[in-house]
């Protein structure tokens, strides 16, 4: 049997010594860690082992168990803003947290979750949500007497839950950051995926304020907007404005794929406003397979109120109530409209527009040519066929929402007609 880390070469960094060990046995990967954890921890502890003291988050030494989308995109924000921290991954996927060491991410690598971990002040539970309880037990046995443990999952009641049984209540604030992507795993994170998205804290009763700020305050370090609620109001919350619309976006699509016709018409034109509405059925259903079965009282609340709401306006089509099925529409119209968009929700917003271009050679390759010259990054780009929404023949999306009003000045100004999706 092949050791745990055998043939890994296990690197240490402090200020700038580097030391280098060679991992051949499972009882160099345990001396190595247990080297690590001393290494950094007598910089943070008063006496070695008798309480920790928080640093400044420049300086501090950050833990992320799981390295995915999430997780992946906090570490990044936490390089960016704090280049001289110390940041120690761990992932099932060693080649997560191996290509996050690459590109300068991440400082250690760890191949299970062990006393390396001890040296952190504030560790990030970033698996999926029912792996995330799974991985207390080994936090509980190496986390630091004082440092904060924290979580990302969409779901707080059962993580919380979890912590109460392993005795971690006092150190745990859960958090959910209210962005995200269609993509996922590391390779696709991004440190501006946080930027002005709200994110939830959701500290325990024994949790003390001073620590609660600290999280506050990070957070919002990093560009995001923190939220205080309880877990029982997050999961109601998120379940209305998040969980059930993920359900609802997968059964539409399963909708249109069980009825479409032998030709696949419906999903040949699907366009506009369909494919708006079921974008986020993109999302990884690994994890919504989770959430559904640990926010699984919430959704079905809701999901039957959706029902209820939906036997409502068939009953006014049914009878040909006119009246009452306009205001069914300007009722959500007009809610809708005064929806801010200042700060992220947990369905990631598109910024997207639309431009009228002739059907000639080199016409595509012209709008590209001018908006890469601006130096704005585009994310995606298509052919609108069907417009019965959307106005415009050609889509384009970008990044940041900044680009948008210059892509439409750099475009106007060569006489194009731009129209930006409200």
């Amino acid at each position: 049997m092949v050791a745990r880390g055998a043939g890994r070469k296990y690197y240490f960094v402090k200020n700038r010594l580097s030391i280098r060990f060679d991992i051949f046995s499972e009882k160099n990967y345990n001396k190595a860690a247990a080297f690590e954890a001393a290494l950094y921890a007598a910089d943070n502890y008063s006496t070695f082992g008798q309480g920790y003291i928080m640093r400044d988050f420049a300086h501090m030494h950050y833990g992320f168990i799981g390295l995915g989308l999430i997780g992946g995109s906090i570490a990044r924000g936490l390089r960016e803003k704090y280049p001289e921290c110390m940041i120690t991954a761990y992932d099932m996927e060693a080649s997560s947290v191996e290509a996050a060491k690459r590109d300068g991410v991440v400082n250690i690598c760890a191949y299970e979750i062990d006393r390396v971990f001890s040296a952190c002040g504030l560790i990030f539970l970033c698996a999926p949500v029912s792996c995330n309880a799974d991985n207390l037990l080994p936090v509980r046995n190496v986390i630091a007497p004082d440092a904060l443990l924290t979580d990302v999952g969409s779901v707080k009641g059962d993580i919380h839950a979890h912590v109460r049984a392993a005795g971690l209540e006092r150190q745990f604030i859960g958090g959910h950051p209210m962005t995200g992507s269609e993509r996922t795993g590391y390779l696709n994170s991004k440190a501006r995926l946080l930027e002005n998205a709200y994110y939830i804290l959701t500290p325990g009763e024994e949790v003390a304020k001073d620590k609660t700020d600290l999280m506050e305050k990070l957070v919002r370090s990093l560009g995001a907007i923190p939220l205080i609620l309880s877990a029982r109001e997050h999961d109601y919350v998120t379940a209305g404005i998040s969980h059930l619309p993920h359900v609802i976006s997968a059964s539409l699509v399963n909708l249109v794929k069980e009825r479409d016709n032998a030709d696949g018409i419906m999903k040949l034109i699907a366009a506009g406003g369909f494919k708006d509405i079921t974008r986020i059925s993109s999302s990884s259903p690994v994890m919504w397979e989770h959430i559904c079965m640990t926010n699984t009282d919430n959704i079905l609340s809701l999901l039957d109120d959706y029902m209820e709401a939906l036997r409502d306006i068939r009953d006014r089509i049914s009878a040909k109530d006119s009246p009452a099925t306009y205001d069914f529409f300007e009722s959500a119209r007009s809610y809708r409209e005064s929806f801010t968009d200042v700060s992220g929700g947990p369905i990631k917003k598109s910024y997207v527009f639309y431009v009228d271009i002739p059907d000639e050679p080199g016409a595509l390759a012209t709008i590209v040519t001018l908006l890469a010259f601006q130096q704005i990054n585009l994310k995606n780009i298509g052919i609108t066929h069907n417009r019965e929404v959307a106005e415009g023949s050609l889509l384009i999306e970008v990044w940041e929402e900044k680009d948008i009003s210059r892509a439409k000045e750099v475009l106007s100004a060569k006489g194009y007609i731009v129209r930006i999706k409200k």
